[in-house]
């Protein structure tokens, strides 16, 4: 059996994986604080028929060799977590991080963290995200209150409608050392992992954490053109494969057919 069929087999899982994260991309193009995916591959055993830098008979070393590859497979899934473009809305309650940092939310006594800053206010006056995870350190708006600022350094002040602060308290962002190493848990939410490391608190706009901009939100940071194009690129690649399984199975065809005379 030709192993090239079974070689353009795994250029066409490959691609179809790459298809899959590709949409996923383009499917949350409007998601508040996604980050694209990126697939990285690598290419499979080589079956080696001469190695490289062998001596022959002659005393003459071989200069390249003879290997033949076997395919490729998918090593990695990588968020990219680059800035998103904002969205100005006006609403106190929607925040952007400019720069590195995410907000923390308990999710079910679990900590997990958000570059989603779309907050509400729920039914006690506890800000609190779109599925209703409280923002951490927990923080409720008195009753009274007429405005929320926040400024970019995280501090949240409630004014009463004279403009006095009824109350405040400091909001504080959090980043890791490799951020693609975070867990993706959906509903815009991470989990931190060893791959990670920990989470490092601090105060925005200090220590390369970024600041918190009130009134915006950081939309997702997909580039429909450039998914369009990666879309083309692994169309194209699957179809190149699928010819070369095409191109195998004729060739044993014509193997198949060969008669003596």
């Amino acid at each position: 059996m030709m192993r090239s069929l079974w070689t353009a087999a795994t250029g066409m899982g490959a691609q179809q994986l790459n298809m899959d994260v590709v949409s996923n991309n383009l499917a949350n193009v409007n998601t508040t604080g996604f980050k694209k995916v990126r697939p990285d591959f690598e290419d499979l055993l080589y079956q080696t028929h001469r190695q490289p830098g062998a001596t022959q008979a002659n005393g003459q070393m071989i200069p390249t060799g003879v290997q033949v590859g076997l395919g490729v497979r998918t090593i990695a899934t990588q968020k990219i977590f680059t800035q998103g473009d904002y969205q100005y809305t006006e609403n106190q309650l929607d925040w952007a991080i400019e720069g590195d940092g995410f907000f923390r939310v308990l999710k079910d006594d679990e900590e997990v963290y958000t570059r989603a800053g779309a907050f509400k206010l729920d039914n006690n006056g506890v800000i609190v995200d779109s599925n209703g995870y409280v923002l951490q350190p927990e923080f409720a708006v008195p009753e009274g209150a007429t405005a929320i600022v926040v400024s970019p350094s995280g501090q949240i002040s409630v004014l009463d409608v004279n403009s006095q602060v009824i109350a405040e308290a400091q909001i504080n962002t959090y980043k890791f050392i490799n951020n693609a190493g975070l867990y993706a848990i959906s509903k815009n939410l991470f989990r931190f992992t060893p791959a990670s490391g920990d989470p490092i608190e601090g105060i925005p706009g200090t220590d390369d954490f970024g600041t918190i901009a009130q009134g915006y939100l950081e939309m997702s940071n997909v580039a429909v053109v450039d998914e369009m194009v990666n879309m083309i690129v692994a169309q194209r690649a699957y179809e190149a494969n699928s010819k070369s399984i095409q191109t195998a199975d004729q060739m044993l065809q014509i193997a198949n057919n060969v008669k003596r005379s």
